[in-house]
């Protein structure tokens, strides 16, 4: 019996050790197991997701290069090189006893500024008082003849400031157009100009050559200018702040009036801004008129040939005629000056009824790849409208509302930034009404309560 325990303690002991050497041994398998490779075709296939690429708009149709508009200009070496300007449009010498700045902003489209700064030199703007400010954003580019021609930002420096004579301001970077102005402030309070003229780069002018005034005789539209300005230096003129020439295509502006409304509302920066502005001078009962001068355009297209505004006529072809000059001027209210006229009422129609918008000039270039500061024009376009929309929006929100007439709403200066959004609108109207008179029966009550407990 004793012998029959023994074994079987032996044979469970036997059995147990046989059990854990058994399970070491699997487990040690399955450890070798896992770190053997698997066979490939065993092995299951992991496909990463493929990395995202750069998917691209079409690309824009390309349009035409461009081409200078002043020939004649392009082979001058000096400002002598240049036609005359039209006898009857030349400034007075000596300089008028007034200054007369004009400030012409350019952005983009040189062919569109060199047009209107020839259009104000012949009509009698003397060239040194026209100051063209380049904000195109290039900082000195221009400046050191860095850009080309097909270049959206480009601007013929050296032309402008040594054959046309006149001054060039560079901007340090690239401003809204509400900035614009504000610079146009701050530099008639540096120079201490009292007044000041501003013109849109794709607004051309002309003389009026038929028009006379009552016992006075023919007057250049830059002498016509100078008459109105005149009128609101007199003393009693009253709390002017600008005179307009068709709408603010060209602007006579009284510097201090911008600076006694705070300058131009920068949070909003293209559209809408000029109806902030003028909107607050209103109501703060400065006054903004309208008067003439000469005939004003808006076009988006340049005449092909600039020496068309010098007013030459081709000389008749007889032998014995020296072969020099090619050209002559015409006379004050000739044929060519009703060509000219033509031409510019031609373009102001096409700008107008241009289905693709009344701006198209802006977008016109597309060159200047490698350039320094170069924009893809496309691009450029796009972000500048971006910046037109939210413009709108701070519009909105500032007044509470979208339309411009903000003084026949009943808006005031002190309303800005006040205002619910949206605060005409009937249903808005009905809940405040009700809130007022819940306001109202519940101060009634108050002084009931009062009242009754002051006779306790």
């Amino acid at each position: 019996m004793l012998l029959s325990q023994g074994r079987l303690r032996q044979t469970i002991l036997a059995l147990t050790l046989t059990s854990v050497l058994a399970f070491s041994l699997l487990l040690f398998r399955a450890d070798i197991f896992e770190k053997l490779p698997v066979p490939k075709q065993l092995k299951p296939e992991v496909l990463s997701p493929p990395k995202p690429t750069p998917l691209y708009k079409p690309a824009p149709e390309r349009r035409p290069d461009i081409t200078d508009n002043f020939p004649r200009a392009a082979k001058a070496n000096s400002s002598s090189a240049l036609p005359e300007i039209p006898p009857w449009n030349k400034p007075p010498q000596p300089h008028v006893k007034e200054k007369t700045p004009l400030f012409i902003g350019f952005t983009r489209n040189w062919r569109l500024l060199q047009q209107v700064v020839v259009s104000y030199i012949t009509a009698g703007w003397p060239p040194e008082d026209i100051y063209v400010v380049d904000n195109s954003g290039v900082m000195q580019s221009n400046q050191k003849g860095l850009l080309t021609l097909q270049n959206p930002f480009y601007l013929n420096y050296n032309r402008l400031t040594t054959l046309l004579e006149v001054n060039v301001l560079t901007t340090p970077t690239l401003l809204t157009f509400a900035q614009l102005q504000n610079f146009f402030t701050f530099t008639a309070l540096e120079k201490e100009w009292e007044h000041y003229f501003w013109a849109h780069m794709d607004s051309p002018v002309v003389s009026d050559e038929e028009y006379e005034e009552q016992g006075q005789s023919y007057r250049s539209l830059y002498m016509r200018a100078v008459t109105v300005m005149r009128e609101t230096m007199q003393p009693d003129y009253g709390p002017l702040a600008a005179r307009w020439f068709a709408y603010d295509r060209l602007s006579l502006v009284r510097t201090q009036a911008f600076v006694d409304v705070g300058g131009w509302d920068t949070l909003i920066p293209f559209y809408m801004t000029d109806c902030d502005m003028h909107e607050r001078l209103w109501m703060r009962n400065f006054t903004i008129e309208d008067a003439k001068a000469g005939l004003v355009y808006d076009v988006a297209s340049g005449i092909d040939d600039l020496e068309m505004y010098y007013r030459r006529k081709p000389r008749s072809a007889k032998r014995e005629e020296p072969p020099a000059p090619a050209m002559k001027p015409d006379g004050r209210n000739s044929p060519e000056y009703h060509e000219l006229l033509r031409k510019l009422d031609e373009m102001q129609r096409a700008k107008n009824e241009d289905k693709a918008g009344r701006n198209t000039w802006q977008s016109a270039q597309q060159g200047g790849q490698g350039e320094p500061f170069y924009r893809d024009g496309a691009g450029f376009e796009q972000g500048i409208s971006m910046t037109m929309n939210f413009g709108r929006d701070v519009f909105e929100a500032k007044w509470g509302r979208g339309p411009c007439d903000l003084r026949e709403a009943g808006v005031g200066e002190n309303d800005a930034w006040r205002l619910i959004p949206g605060w005409e609108k009937e249903g808005l109207q009905k809940q405040a009404r009700k809130e007022r008179e819940t306001e109202m029966k519940q101060r009634q009550k108050k002084q009931k309560e009062d009242q009754k407990q002051a006779r306790v």
